[in-house]
């Protein structure tokens, strides 16, 4: 089976939809996504996803359940340094480094100093996606998949970067920190996970691509700096 993980367009966020560029980009993947042909498709409920999905679904004529736990992964969070952040991933990186528990799988929201929430919404998310991979035929088994009905399906996810490394945290077994931290999928990028199943009845994701914008590139439509920060402290007009 195949995974595909898709962001949102470039967003506005006073709107909960995307600006003019975030609707070409939508527009753009839409021929990605023939390449794909998706036999399953699902959104998460905010706007910027639902109509960055809007452009794909026309175009095959299909429909995508919603799920609430792929909203965007919005928990609030004190840092070690005292400050209260929405976004658990929104870090500067002498806190990131501060607290070893960061770097881990199991208990990384310790190396918060208050995460009410946070626990119990990483939960939702990986236990929403494991439900939906067990209706799809491959239920978890500690840090594996049994392949109960091995299938060829290509399942497609339209959300948020935020609750996007949280799952692959979960399908790949790594600290969503490093993730959240290290790594940025920009808009309408896509990421693309398989199952190997190199054992009868045990499966286990690869991901062969992360983030991939190559449908921008060939239509020279620039990447969106959406989930960035500055490339240069001294660039004082890129968010810090």
């Amino acid at each position: 089976m195949k995974l595909i993980i898709v962001r949102h367009g470039d967003p506005d966020y006073s709107i909960d939809s995307l600006t003019e560029k975030g609707k070409r980009e939508a527009q753009l993947l839409v021929d990605r996504m023939k390449k794909i042909n998706p036999t399953y498709c699902y959104c998460s409920p905010y706007g910027r996803a639902k109509d960055t999905a809007k452009y794909s679904l026309d175009a095959f004529d299909m429909e995508a359940e919603i799920f609430d736990w792929m909203r965007e992964f919005d928990c609030d969070v004190t840092l070690p340094s005292g400050i209260t952040k929405n976004h658990c991933w929104d870090i500067m990186p002498k806190d990131f480094v501060s607290k070893d528990e960061f770097f881990t799988y199991d208990n990384w929201y310790d190396g918060y100093v208050s995460h009410d929430g946070l626990n119990k919404r990483y939960n939702e998310v990986v236990n929403g996606l494991d439900e939906l991979l067990s209706k799809h035929g491959y239920n978890r088994d500690g840090k594996l998949y049994k392949a109960v009905k091995p299938n060829a399906d290509t399942v497609v996810l339209f959300c948020h970067f935020g609750v996007e490394s949280i799952m692959l945290s979960h399908l790949l077994n790594i600290p969503p920190l490093t993730l959240l931290q290290g790594t940025i999928a920009l808009p309408t990028s896509v990421t693309t996970l398989c199952t190997e199943e190199r054992q009868d009845g045990i499966a286990y994701f690869r991901m062969s691509s992360f983030g991939d914008i190559s449908h921008l590139y060939v239509a020279d439509e620039p990447p969106a700096f959406s989930g960035r920060f500055c490339e240069l402290y001294t660039n004082t007009e890129e968010r810090h």
